[in-house]
């Protein structure tokens, strides 16, 4: 049986999901003020499961901090054979991706802006 469990932290943050593809919903900002907490969420989830779907419709702000930890935690997923994906970029992370042209290194398809 594959039982998906969601619970929202204090952050707003939506953490769930089951061993084999775990998942997390992060909202607000993605930066620096907020970057060690997401980093940590981010490498404990992907460590208890194969594959991590981390979905960021609800991300307002993303900084280099912020590109950063998801740029670390897909190497860490990588390094561990593990998996990474990105899904339901907000507007805000689809401009930062494409003004630094990231879509490609992460692999995810990005939204078409509105």
């Amino acid at each position: 049986m594959n039982a998906q469990v969601k619970a929202v932290d204090d952050d707003g943050v939506e953490v769930g999901g089951a061993m084999d593809t775990g998942y997390i919903a992060l909202e607000g900002e993605l930066s620096i003020y907020r970057a060690a907490d997401v980093k940590a969420l981010l490498q404990t989830e992907l460590k208890r499961c194969a594959a991590l779907e981390v979905d960021l419709a609800g991300v307002t702000e993303i900084d280099s901090a912020g590109i950063q930890v998801l740029i670390l935690v897909k190497l860490m997923a990588r390094d561990e054979a593990r998996e990474l994906r990105l899904v339901h970029h907000s507007e805000a992370v689809r401009e930062v991706f494409e003004r630094l042209a990231l879509e490609r290194w992460f692999g995810d398809a990005l939204p078409t802006a509105h």
